[in-house]
């Protein structure tokens, strides 16, 4: 059991952790779910259209992460990252509102207007990643590191692995109306400006924890996390970055379609409801266990929650097959279930996330949060969404809508393809547990 004293966060760290936190997953929210959303309803139905611009903003989230987390790490700034990001990832997000096949037609008027738009869109998708990843993945998540201490990374990382939850919470309960209302400009404008206004009062908030100073090269810093004797050195971190990279390729089998698949399959078109007390509940799981996990330590809830998060794709899947006519217990079921996936899943994260930030090598914190997004970011969405794109289209009830282009429908298998993903995370889960039993008999008998 985890007994070292503990190491206060000042209510000023708390307050910019659930301000950059909670904004920053809100854009994240708009990137990840509702750019889907916006090409499966006023672009194309075809689910690779998805997949490519997922994949394609996950390599340069990473490129971002990799190339300025290392140059923050060299300028020991973080603060200039965060707050001068969230503004220019404001006005990203604005823009969207005008990538329309209207407004693509008048400017591109001889080429083919679906195509052309998803191009666009696909490359304003990446210019708002870069500054997204460069503002949040890399300068946020290093500061974060640079703020925390092992003693008190539980309760931070509890916290912040709600904020995607909440995120999802107020943007379906506060401005999915306007999606529903084809009020696209107005939904991305308020988004923008709300990231924009966090990064101006980010100026006046954030303080630049302690960074120490490098003697090395900018370029030798980047490759650092790539070298045979770092992976060697620290053979323990990506191992729990494998890890998380199993969990969130499973997650991205599904997640990317989840809002289409509840509207579409399952015929809720209140999903808002369903997501609401999902994200609600999921995010008190996370809060509470994420306390749990510092004080009683991390190898008590690591297996378990991977075991829930399997069984909670699992039976998502069951329901979707088997009384999906059934709105109301479809309803009920799925809320439930839905729950014990997220909450199992944000509890793992908790667990994975802190353990990353205690053994991390601390000169190089900023260089190797790239590391961590191609494992986080990178090949989960580069992997995930495809494999639920072939499963989607695996649907054999297609149909041509009056615009004469198909229609691919989200179907149940995509949790089991979730399902089966998260199976393979338990490999390298139970190495973790060994390796955090063995870290805590070591540091009892130092105590000792």
């Amino acid at each position: 059991m985890e007994t070292r004293e503990q190491v206060k966060i000042s209510s000023r760290v708390w307050v910019v952790f659930i301000l950059f936190g909670l904004i920053g997953q809100v854009a994240w929210t708009i990137e990840n779910m509702y750019l889907n959303v916006y090409i499966y309803k006023t672009v194309t139905y075809d689910p690779n259209a998805i997949a490519y611009m997922v994949s394609a903003s996950a390599i340069v989230a990473t490129l971002a992460t990799l190339l300025m987390g290392a140059l923050s790490d060299r300028l020991r700034k973080r603060k200039i990252f965060m707050t001068f990001g969230y503004i220019l990832w404001g006005v990203s997000i604005i823009l969207f509102g005008y990538i329309t096949k209207a407004n693509i037609a008048k400017v591109f008027p001889a080429l083919n207007v679906v195509t052309t738009t998803i191009v666009v869109m696909i490359i304003l998708d990446c210019l708002m990643t870069y500054i997204g990843s460069t503002s949040n993945d890399a300068a946020f998540q290093a500061w974060v590191t640079d703020v925390t201490h092992p003693t008190n990374r539980g309760k931070a990382e509890g916290v912040l692995a709600t904020m995607p939850l909440l995120s999802m919470l107020l943007v379906f309960g506060l401005l999915d109306s306007f999606t529903q209302k084809g009020m696209w400009k107005t939904f991305f404008a308020i988004v923008g400006i709300i990231v924009f206004v966090s990064g101006v009062l980010g100026i006046f908030l954030i303080k630049d924890g302690k960074i120490e100073e490098k003697n090395t090269h900018y370029f030798k810093d980047i490759i650092y996390g790539f070298k045979i004797s770092t992976i060697k050195a620290n053979k323990e971190l990506y191992i729990v970055y494998t890890l998380i990279c199993i969990l969130g390729i499973a997650q991205q089998v599904f997640l990317p379609y989840f809002i289409i698949y509840i509207e579409y399959y399952l015929g809720i078109k209140d999903y808002a409801l369903i997501l609401g007390v999902v994200l609600i509940l999921a995010s008190v799981i996370s809060i509470v266990g994420g306390r749990l996990v510092d004080k009683y330590g991390k190898q008590r809830f690591l297996i378990g929650s991977l075991i829930l998060y399997s069984v909670g794709m699992f039976v998502l899947f069951i329901l979707g097959k088997t009384i999906v006519d059934l709105k109301t217990l479809t309803m009920i079921f799925t809320i439930l279930f839905g729950t014990i996936m997220m909450g199992a899943y944000l509890v793992a994260m908790v667990i994975f996330n802190s353990l990353s930030r205690d053994i991390v090598p601390k000169d190089y914190i900023g260089a190797l949060t790239g590391i961590r997004m191609i494992f986080f970011v990178m090949l989960p969405m580069i992997i995930g969404p495809f494999i639920g794109s072939n499963i989607i289209r695996l649907n054999p009830n297609i149909y041509v809508d009056e615009f004469g282009a198909k229609q691919y429908i989200p179907i149940p298998e995509i949790f089991l393809g979730g399902t089966i993903v998260t199976i393979l995370a338990f490999i390298p889960g139970y190495y973790i547990l060994k390796y955090i039993r063995r870290r805590e008999e070591e540091y009892e008998s130092t105590r000792n």
